[in-house]
């Protein structure tokens, strides 16, 4: 068994699939506007767009949360102000660690907080 893809669920179709092409500079993988899915390729698993249908009650819960997903970078800090001048919304800078590494949380179109990590 082997990881393929996380998923993330977004709302705003073409702004998340943008965003993650070319704000973060993913290679897009497949992408079915009809079935509302996309991968985005990390070179390994990939992350998965799965757009939620307006009318669905129960996506709301899943869009615009704490992703819980980490992408390392080798340097943050260039990579943040890279960002950032992108447009991408940073809730913090690139912020030391106790165990030595650095974070700095992100959100997609949708509100969902990706984090960087140096």
């Amino acid at each position: 068994m082997e990881l393929y893809a996380v998923r993330i669920f977004v709302r705003q179709w073409p702004e998340a699939c943008e965003f993650y092409r070319d704000a973060l500079g993913l290679k897009e993988r497949f992408k079915n506007d009809d079935m509302g899915w996309a991968e985005y390729d990390l070179g390994g698993p990939c992350i998965g767009l799965a757009r939620v249908p307006p009318d669905d009650a129960e996506g709301d819960a899943l869009v615009g949360r704490f992703v819980a997903i980490s992408l390392q970078v080798e340097d943050i800090n260039s990579t943040y102000e890279d960002l950032k001048a992108k447009g991408v919304q940073f809730d913090n800078p690139p912020e030391q660690q106790p165990w030595g590494g650095s974070l700095a949380d992100f959100r997609d179109p949708d509100g969902n907080i990706l984090t960087l990590l140096g």
